[in-house]
């Protein structure tokens, strides 16, 4: 898959040489290196790479290997975390990875994730992903809860189907809006962006 559109709007390199730099090679470790350290906007990412394969891949193959590769990263990047931050909790000094999610969860997220989690087992993980800033405090409370990793496997997999659909659907939208890519890749940040950081700010000024 060609990014040359989600580049060259990004302004970072030139059109011409981004085909051969980038894909879905490219797609699938930015996403669970995102799932890993949660710095990378991800769900912007996956909207971006949906509105280059709306309008450079045969539909509807492009948006669905889009969809599959983001899932399967988010998927691999979740499970990666978990099974560090069980070697934390097993383990009586802890560890930086146990400590990293404990500091990206307040008490209270952390204590309602945990009250979900006993009223409604791993289905909680599939809203987590989709909640800004709902993942942490709920893997969290997973951890806290001693849950087997395959249970949190069984869980996070649906989490992160929804996931990629919603963010794919996100690109899909802007690719559809408009003939040329780059103006679509730049509704699909703005709406991805707006979504997973928009209650959060809300939060923050209201009064």
């Amino acid at each position: 898959m060609s990014w040359h559109a989600v580049v060259a709007a990004a302004g970072q390199v030139p059109p011409e040489s981004t085909g051969q730099a980038v894909g879905y090679p490219a797609l699938f470790v930015l996403v669970a290196l995102g799932a890993l350290v949660p710095v990378i906007p991800t769900g912007a990412l996956v909207s971006s790479a949906a509105v280059v394969a709306f309008h450079q891949q045969p539909l509807p193959l492009g948006v669905l290997l889009v969809f599959g590769v983001s899932a399967l990263a988010a998927f691999t990047g979740d499970v990666a975390l978990y099974w560090l931050g069980m070697r934390g909790v097993r383990s009586r000094g802890g560890s930086r990875w146990l400590e990293g999610l404990r500091g990206r969860a307040t008490p209270e997220r952390l204590a309602q994730a945990q009250v979900k989690l006993e009223r409604h087992g791993v289905l909680v993980l599939v809203l987590s992903r989709l909640v800004p800033a709902g993942r942490m405090p709920v893997m969290l409370a997973c951890l806290l809860a001693q849950l087997p990793l395959r249970r949190f496997a069984r869980g996070d997999a649906p989490a992160c189907l929804a996931w990629a659909a919603t963010y794919g659907l996100i690109g899909i939208l802007g690719g559809s809006l408009f003939s040329e890519p780059w103006k679509g890749v730049a509704l699909a940040v703005g709406l991805a962006l707006l979504v997973s950081a928009g209650p959060a700010l809300w939060r923050r000024v209201r009064p």
